[in-house]
């Protein structure tokens, strides 16, 4: 009798089918419940005849033609004129971060010489804007 009760010895094993059971249960449940997150409520706004409001801290976008041709804040400035026109659009804003949106066929040594006015005329932080792919 004390021979069996020695040989019986439990198995030292975890089970873990039943965690993976509820592991899988809920990765179920997150991937049907997360596009509905994302959706989101459909909501019809109200129409509108005002004009926008002109945000004072708006980003300062220099923009580069593939011409070549430089402009800021929708007016074409010349090159010579470029760095004048930074310092007095900085000393008015306060801010001097500029973002730099240049095409793509836009001769590099112009991309160049935007960046060397705005980083002359003070310009603190330099970005550069670009299209996400898809």
């Amino acid at each position: 009798m004390s021979r069996s009760r020695r040989g019986r010895r439990g198995n030292g094993e975890i089970n873990v089918t039943p965690f993976v059971d509820v592991v899988l249960v809920l990765l179920i449940i997150f991937m049907v419940t997360t596009p509905l997150m994302l959706q989101g409520m459909d909501v019809n706004l109200p129409k509108t005849t005002t004009q926008p409001i002109r945000m004072p801290n708006a980003p300062l976008v220099l923009t580069v033609t593939k011409d070549g041709e430089y402009s800021l804040a929708r007016r074409t400035i010349a090159a010579e004129d470029l760095q004048k026109k930074l310092e007095a659009v900085f000393e008015a804003r306060g801010s001097k971060e500029v973002f730099l949106r240049a095409d793509e066929a836009a001769p590099y040594g112009v991309v160049v010489t935007a960046m060397s006015a705005a980083r002359r005329a003070g310009a603190t932080r330099l970005g550069i804007v670009t299209e996400e792919e898809h």
